[in-house]
């Protein structure tokens, strides 16, 4: 990767397929954004490997726009950013504490990224990530603002007020689990605003620790138009659309390769072994 190389808007938008207006509107933003998620995958191989990814803006135009690699959410919004502030967006980076399978929001740091996205003749700034890899992802931005429902190719969001002592409106985004019928938590965050050399720190943090999850497994997510792949670690789950989930644990080497190579659309790094 070459740290020279600067951002190009049209390597961007070609990469992710999207041949619509370039305007700093509703309609733009939801179009990319969700091209974005189709498009792109979720991946944390270099952290697998004991180094923390680049944001630099060349780093990201190279690994993942040019090569056939992914990134974490650290990259992914960064990438998006840039995008959006090119297309004439007003944006803001946020930063969440992930409540999935957390007893409270407090129990885990802040280490998911987000961005906050002003758009003209819009009542409420949107809330846009592309970077969380799960399942229930947002694949459309969502009016940042508590209470009501947003439902957007397939999938139901809302966001919700929480309780708690700090001077800011803590919010929790929730996604309708249609398989159990209720709404779980994704991640917990408030409006503060955070700066890059913020997220240099986190991304380190969450990129080199031992104790990180990213450090330990390769942990690969990809959506496409009614399927989502995961591998974590050697274990392979697909969900569909309606719910349907099916999985199985590779045992081959040689074969989980080819998987990441051809469903993930990745190119597995010289020196890397994915299954351990």
């Amino acid at each position: 990767m070459s740290g020279t190389e600067q951002y190009d808007l049209d390597a961007y938008l070609d990469r992710i397929g999207w041949r619509g207006e370039r305007r700093a509107d509703l309609a733009t933003l939801r179009g990319v954004h969700v091209a974005h998620v189709l498009s792109l995958p979720f991946e944390n191989l270099d952290p697998v490997r004991g180094t923390a990814p680049s944001l630099a803006p060349g780093d990201l135009m190279a690994k993942m726009v040019r090569g056939r690699r992914g990134g974490y959410c650290y990259e992914h919004n960064t990438l998006l950013r840039l995008a959006l502030e090119a297309l004439g967006f007003r944006v803001t980076s946020l930063a969440g504490r992930v409540v999935v399978g957390a007893p409270a929001p407090e129990s885990r740091p802040r280490t998911h990224a987000m961005l906050q996205v002003e758009v003209a003749g819009e009542p409420h700034p949107y809330l846009a990530d592309v970077g969380f890899g799960a399942p229930g992802a947002l694949l459309l931005p969502v009016p940042l603002v508590a209470g009501g429902e947003s439902e957007g190719a397939g999938r139901r969001h809302r966001l919700v007020r929480l309780p708690h002592h700090g001077p800011l409106e803590l919010l929790e985004l929730q996604v309708y689990d249609r398989r159990g019928g209720d709404w779980a938590g994704q991640y917990a965050f408030t409006r503060e605003p955070f700066a890059a050399n913020d997220f240099e720190v986190f991304n380190w943090f969450v990129g080199t620790h031992p104790r990180s999850p990213f450090t330990r497994r390769p942990y690969l997510q990809r959506t496409t138009a009614g399927r989502h792949l995961c591998l974590d670690g050697a274990r392979l789950t697909e969900t569909l659309a309606d719910g349907t989930v099916t999985g199985r644990t590779l045992t081959d080497e040689t074969e989980a390769r080819r998987v990441v190579a051809e469903e993930f659309g990745i190119d597995v790094p010289a020196g890397t072994t994915l299954l351990g």
